[in-house]
C-alpha cells in the first residue's frame, strides 16, 4: 500500500522566507534611513535577500517535480526481475540444489481438510490434485498456475526441504516469466516472486502485508531507489499486484506471532494477490486453529518421505562412478531398509545433506552410517551435525579463484569455527529468529551502549587533539620558524604560545605549541565525542545500515545534478550564516565596549564574507557528493557483504568529503591571510618563493588539521547511518573475549562459501534450522569466553 510522502520541503522553505524578511526587517528598525551609506547597504541587503528567496522557491519547486516523478513499474518490475534471478541462481548454486540432480522429494494435498480453504476457492476444477516431485519442478509450476488465485502454503517436518522447494519454484517462475506475459490477457499482470523471511514481519509495526513488503524491497533491493525508476519504484510494484511474495518460515517465529500473521494475510490479500508460505506442518496447524480461519483460497501440500530407493540412486548419484566396498555395503543397506536409524534419515534431505556432506564428498569411510548409530536416527543425526563442520573444512580448501564459488577465502580452524558459529547461534536464538543480521550483533554484547560512547569518545578525543595541534599550535609554529617575528595575537592560548617560542630554539619551539594545543583539543575532543556518543549511541545501535556507492562510472551526470541541485541551498545558507555571523558579531563587539549603538557601516563584512563561503562551499559539495553516492544504481543488489561495505563507504565517505572540503578552504584562506601578512611585516614581498612557501606549508597545516577533526566529526558523529561503526565496535570486544573472529564479515563469507549459512538479501541464516538449533542447544561456557 503506497503512501503519499510528506513533502516537508515546502514548510521549510516557508520558514526560510520569513526568517530572511525578519533580518531585513529587523536592520530597517536599527538604520537611519536619512543616511545615503547605510541606504545602500540597506539595498544590498535586500537585494540579497530577494535573491535568496528566489533560490529557495526555485528549490522548493524542484523537491516539488522530483517527487511528483511517476515510478517507471515495468522497468522497476523488469530490473527486479532480474536482480531476484541472480541472487537466487546464485545461492541455488552455493546449495548444489542441481548437484548432481535436485533430491526427488513427493508433494502432494494435504489430507487435514481443517488447515486448508474451501475447495471452490483454491481450484475451479472438479478433481483438482497437486501432485509432482521436487525433481520435476516444472509440473509442480503447472500446478501452482492452475491455483484460481494461485496460493500455496508448504508444511512438512524439519529438514524435508520445503524452503528449497520455494527457492525452485520462485527460479522456475521467472524463468518462465517473459513467456507468461506474452499469454496473459489484457490488464493482467505476471509478478516477480521475491522470496522473504517471514521473521522480519512485525505485524504489529505493518498490520498490512503491502506496508512491510514496500520496506522489504527498498531495503534488500536498493536498486529500486535508482533515480531511472522514478520516485516510490518499491511503493508502486507492491501496490499494482507486481510481486508474488514467498515468504518463508512461519514456524521460525514465536508460537503466538504466528496466528497474527495468518489473520494479517487475510486481511491484507485480495483477489489478485498471489503467495508462496512455507512453515513447518505442525506448528502451521496450530496458527490456523489459533487464527480461527485457514489461509483464504490457499492450497496447502505435504511431503512424502523419500523412498530408500530413490536415497540410495541419490547418493550413488554423487559417487563415483566405482563406490568403494564400504559404499556398497552402505547402499545395500540403505536400499534393504535393514538398518533402521539410517533408513528414517535418508529419508529427509536434511538427512541426505549430511551424509553426502560428512562422508561423500571428504571421501571417508562410511562405516559409521551401519554401525551402533545406524539403529538410531537422533543419534546419527546428532552424530553427523557434530562433524559436518569440520567435514566441509577439510573437503574445501581455501582459494583465491573468484570463479571458485565453493571454497572460502581463507584457511579455517575447525574447532575455532565451531565456537563462533556457536556463538552466533546462542546470540541469534532459534526461538527469536533464524536471522543472522549484522548490524544486531551489537546487541549480542552487554554494555554496548555506554561502549559506543565512550569508544567514539575516546577516539573522537585523541583525534581531535592531534588536529588541533596540527591546525594551531604547528601550523602557526611553523609560522613563526619561517621567518623568526610575532605577530599580533589573537588569543590567550596564542600568548603562551609566543612565550614558549621566544624561550626555547627553533626547532623545539614548534613541537611544544604542537602538544599545548593538542593537549587542549584533547580534552575539548574528548568531552564533547563522549557527549555525543552517549546521547547518541542508543539510536546508533538500532539503526539500519545505510547506501553509498562512490564509483563515477556511468553516473558522471548524476554527479553534476546532484552539486547543481545544492548549489543554490548552499549559496542561500551561505549568505544568510554569513550575514547573521557579521551581525552576532557586530553585536557582541558593542556590548563588549559598551557602545549600544548599531553601525551598519563597520560591519565587519569579510568575516561575513569568510564564514558565507566556508558554508557555502563546504555544505554544497559534501552534500552534494554524498547525496550521488546514496544514489543506488539499476545494478545495486543488497547481500551480507555488500550491506556491510555500503555503509562503511557511507562513513568514510563523509569523513573524507567534509574533511577534504573544509580542509582545503579552510587551509586556504588561512594561508592567504599569514602569507602576505608575514610578507608584508617583513618586507619580502620581492621574494614571492618565500610567501608561496609559506601559504603552502601553513595552509596545507592548517588545513590537514581542521580538515582531520571535521571530517571525524562529520563521519563519527553525525548522519544518520552508524550501522558498521557500532557492529566494528562491537566486534572488537567479542574478539578480544575470543567469541567473534575480528573480521566477522571474512568469516561470514567463508562459511557461507562452505554451504554451512545461507543468504537472504542482507541477512545469513544457517543453511539448516537443524544446524542452527545443534549449535545453540550447545554448552559454551567450556570455550566462549
Amino acid at each position: 500500500m503506497s503512501r503519499r510522502p510528506i513533502r516537508w520541503w515546502n514548510p521549510v522553505a516557508l520558514l526560510a522566507i520569513v526568517a530572511l524578511v525578519a533580518t531585513v526587517v529587523l536592520v530597517w528598525r536599527v538604520l537611519n534611513p536619512a543616511d545615503p551609506v547605510n541606504t545602500a547597504d540597506l539595498a544590498a541587503v535586500a537585494i540579497a535577500a530577494a535573491v535568496a528567496v528566489a533560490a529557495v522557491v526555485a528549490w522548493a519547486k524542484r523537491r516539488t517535480a522530483a517527487a511528483g516523478n511517476p515510478a517507471d513499474v515495468t522497468r522497476a518490475a523488469e530490473a527486479l526481475a532480474d536482480l531476484v534471478r541472480e541472487q537466487w541462481q546464485d545461492e541455488a548454486r552455493n546449495r548444489l540444489l542441481d548437484d548432481p540432480e535436485p533430491i526427488p522429494v513427493r508433494w502432494h494435498l494435504t489430507t487435514n481438510e481443517t488447515v486448508m480453504s474451501t475447495p471452490r476457492l483454491i481450484s475451479t476444477a472438479t478433481a483438482f490434485t497437486f501432485d509432482g516431485r521436487s525433481d520435476d519442478i516444472a509440473a509442480l509450476t503447472r500446478d501452482f498456475r492452475a491455483l484460481t488465485r494461485r496460493r500455496l502454503v508448504i508444511t512438512g517436518g524439519a529438514g524435508m526441504g520445503k524452503t528449497t522447494l520455494a527457492i525452485q519454484l520462485l527460479l522456475q517462475l521467472l524463468a518462465t516469466r517473459a513467456a507468461d506475459q506474452t499469454g496473459v490477457g489484457e490488464g493482467e499482470i505476471v509478478p516477480v516472486p521475491v522470496l522473504l523471511p517471514v521473521s522480519g514481519w512485525d505485524t504489529s509495526t505493518h498490520p498490512l502485508l503491502q506496508d512491510w513488503l514496500t520496506v522489504r524491497l527498498a531495503q534488500d533491493y536498493p536498486a529500486l531507489a535508482a533515480p531511472q525508476l522514478g520516485a516510490g519504484a518499491a511503493a508502486a510494484l507492491v501496490s499494482g499486484g507486481h510481486i508474488l511474495p514467498v515468504l518463508d518460515g512461519l514456524d521460525e517465529i514465536p508460537a503466538p506471532a504466528r496466528a497474527q500473521v495468518i489473520a494479517a494475510l487475510n486481511a491484507s490479500l485480495t483477489a489478485r494477490d498471489q503467495l508462496i508460505l512455507t512453515s513447518r506442518r505442525t506448528e502451521f496447524t496450530t496458527a490456523v486453529h489459533e487464527a480461527g480461519r485457514p489461509m483464504t483460497a490457499a492450497a496447502v501440500i505435504v511431503p512424502t518421505p523419500v523412498a530408500a530407493q530413490a536415497a540410495a540412486d541419490y547418493l550413488t548419484a554423487c559417487l563415483p562412478a566405482s563406490p568403494t566396498d564400504a559404499w556398497k555395503q552402505t547402499l545395500t543397506a540403505l536400499r534393504s531398509r535393514t538398518v533402521p536409524g539410517l533408513t528414517q534419515l535418508a529419508a529427509t534431505p536434511l538427512g541426505l545433506w549430511l551424509i553426502r556432506t560428512v562422508y561423500v564428498t571428504p571421501g571417508t569411510d562410511p562405516s559409521p552410517l551401519t554401525g551402533p548409530l545406524g539403529g538410531d536416527a537422533d543419534a546419527l543425526r546428532a552424530h553427523l551435525l557434530d562433524h559436518v563442520i569440520p567435514a566441509v573444512i577439510a573437503a574445501r580448501p581455501p582459494s583465491t579463484d573468484p570463479a571458485d564459488h565453493f571454497r572460502p577465502r581463507h584457511r579455517l580452524d575447525p574447532d575455532t569455527t565451531c565456537r563462533h558459529l556457536t556463538y552466533l547461534a546462542h546470540a541469534f536464538p532459534p526461538s527469536t529468529t533464524r536471522d543472522i543480521t549484522w548490524w544486531h550483533i551489537a546487541r549480542t554484547t552487554p554494555h554496548i551502549r555506554s561502549t559506543v560512547g565512550i569508544a567514539t569518545g575516546i577516539a573522537f578525543g585523541i583525534a581531535f587533539g592531534i588536529a588541533f595541534g596540527i591546525a594551531f599550535g604547528l601550523a602557526f609554529g611553523l609560522a613563526f620558524g619561517l621567518v623568526g617575528i610575532a605577530f599580533p595575537t589573537v588569543s590567550g592560548m596564542i600568548d603562551i604560545a609566543l612565550a614558549i617560542w621566544r624561550g626555547t630554539t627553533p626547532v623545539i619551539a614548534p613541537v611544544i605549541v604542537f602538544g599545548l594545543f593538542g593537549l587542549v583539543g584533547i580534552v575539548l575532543g574528548t568531552a564533547f565525542g563522549l557527549a555525543s556518543g552517549l546521547v547518541r549511541a542508543r539510536s546508533w545501535v538500532n539503526e539500519k545500515p545505510g547506501y553509498a556507492d562512490p564509483s563515477l562510472r556511468g553516473r558522471t551526470s548524476l554527479l553534476f545534478r546532484s552539486l547543481k541541485g545544492t548549489l543554490t541551498f548552499g549559496l542561500t545558507a551561505g549568505l544568510a550564516i554569513g550575514f547573521l555571523s557579521g551581525l552576532a558579531g557586530e553585536f557582541v563587539q558593542m556590548y563588549f565596549y559598551f557602545d549600544y549603538e548599531f553601525h551598519l557601516d563597520e560591519l565587519n563584512f569579510e568575516f561575513a564574507f569568510d564564514v558565507g563561503l566556508l558554508v557555502w562551499l563546504g555544505t554544497t559539495l559534501p552534500y552534494g557528493l554524498i547525496t550521488r553516492a546514496e544514489q543506488p544504481t539499476l545494478a545495486s543488489t543488497s547481500t551480507p557483504r555488500t550491506s556491510w561495505r555500503a555503509d562503511r563507504t557511507l562513513s568514510l565517505l563523509r569523513m573524507v568529503v567534509a574533511g577534504l572540503t573544509v580542509g582545503l578552504l579552510a587551509g586556504l584562506r588561512v594561508g592567504l591571510w599569514i602569507g602576505p601578512s608575514i610578507g608584508a611585516r617583513g618586507e619580502i614581498w620581492a621574494d614571492l618563493v618565500i610567501v608561496l612557501m609559506i601559504v603552502l606549508t601553513v595552509g596545507l597545516t592548517f588545513g590537514l588539521g581542521t580538515g582531520l577533526g571535521t571530517g571525524l566529526g562529520t563521519g563519527l558523529v553525525m548522519g544518520n547511518h552508524h550501522a558498521w561503526l557500532v557492529c566494528t565496535i562491537a566486534v572488537t570486544q567479542l574478539a578480544l573475549q575470543h567469541r567473534l573472529p575480528w573480521r566477522v564479515m571474512d568469516f561470514l563469507d567463508d562459511a557461507h562459501r562452505l554451504g554451512l549459512l545461507r543468504a537472504v538479501g542482507p541477512v545469513y541464516q544457517f543453511r539448516h534450522a537443524a544446524l542452527h538449533d545443534h549449535l545453540a542447544a550447545s554448552d559454551t561456557s567450556g570455550g566462549a569466553s
